[in-house]
């Protein structure tokens, strides 16, 4: 039978329900829902690995990013939906790829066993794979088609070899053969921007370019992206260096043992946290040319500043 389109996927006229404070969150949630491929279009254990990968607990930071922006440049987030749910995609499958034992070998993600653990290495590797080309399915759904060609190419770009994977590349590789602590915290900084930050920045631009803003809104929202990846991952150094595991939802204390390059190892716990602070502060400071409608982003700076997970 053949795969739905990305435009029956995700359903653009669902209403856009607002819960609490949270108007982004149950959107999000049925669109992620809707997107994955059932037991009737795969085989059943890789339906339920995509599922256990993708509809965990997390934040959903990625996805709240574009409709966020999205609406910050006057547009729809319904719109934005399918943008929203692939970067997400594309972020699971780096989670349960980065866990496995090959890589960061770690046993727990949310608070929940990681994807190898819960089934096993194969079946996480190709789980991975899956949601790669179901990202840019939903993409390439997008209208008009320059737009899609247009969210393609930049979602390409943030989770491939410049970026993403070679972010990952770069982690794995130590530190060994740098002794100068300028060179550490350089190559920590560049490492960074293509893991974490690339793919927060590019969560921004989708959502703008869906919303037709001009090139200097999206060259706003870009430095903001870079700010708010440096703050993010920052704070997540700090929660492993400091944090409970518990609470955080993850081992904590694991970077350190393994000897990995961080923040609060390469500049001490308070010094780490004064530089997230000035962070923060940058980040805000890169929002203001945007007006009222980018007050969502303002609140979100000091969410992930003080997150505790």
């Amino acid at each position: 039978m053949p795969l739905p389109s990305p435009s029956a996927a995700v359903d653009h006229a669902a209403p856009f329900p607002t819960v609490g404070d949270d108007p982004h969150g149950a959107i999000i949630e049925a669109a992620l829902q809707r997107c994955l491929p059932g037991e009737d279009r795969c085989p059943p254990l890789l339906a339920e690995a995509l599922r256990y990968t993708v509809l965990g607990p997390g934040k959903r930071l990625r996805p709240r990013l574009v409709l966020m922006a999205a609406e910050a440049c006057g547009g729809d987030a319904p719109a934005a939906l399918p943008a929203a749910c692939a970067v997400e995609l594309i972020h699971a499958y780096s989670l349960a790829h980065d866990d496995l034992p090959a890589m960061d070998d770690d046993d727990l993600r949310r608070g929940r066993p990681t994807c190898h653990k819960r089934f096993d290495e194969a079946t996480a590797v190709l789980a991975g794979d899956a949601l790669q080309p179901l990202a840019f399915e939903l993409l390439a759904g997008l209208s008009p088609a320059d737009t899609a060609a247009r969210c393609c190419a930049e979602l390409a770009r943030a989770a491939g070899a410049e970026a993403l994977v070679g972010g990952q590349v770069d982690d794995l590789a130590g530190a060994e053969a740098l002794v100068e602590t300028q060179q550490l915290r350089q190559r920590l900084e560049r490492i960074h921007a293509r893991k974490t930050g690339a793919m927060i920045t590019v969560s921004l631009r989708l959502g703008a370019i869906v919303a037709g803003a001009s090139q200097e809104i999206l060259s706003t929202l870009t430095a903001f992206g870079e700010r708010l990846g440096l703050l993010f991952q920052v704070t997540d150094d700090l929660l492993d260096a400091t944090g409970d595991a518990e609470e955080v939802g993850k081992r904590t204390g694991k970077d350190e043992g393994r000897g990995k390059l961080t923040y609060p190892v390469l500049m001490g716990v308070e010094a780490t946290r004064e530089f997230a602070d000035r962070t923060a502060a940058e980040a805000l400071q890169s929002l203001e040319p945007l007006d009222a409608t980018a007050d969502p982003l303002r609140a979100l700076v000091d969410k992930v500043h003080h997150r505790s997970h």
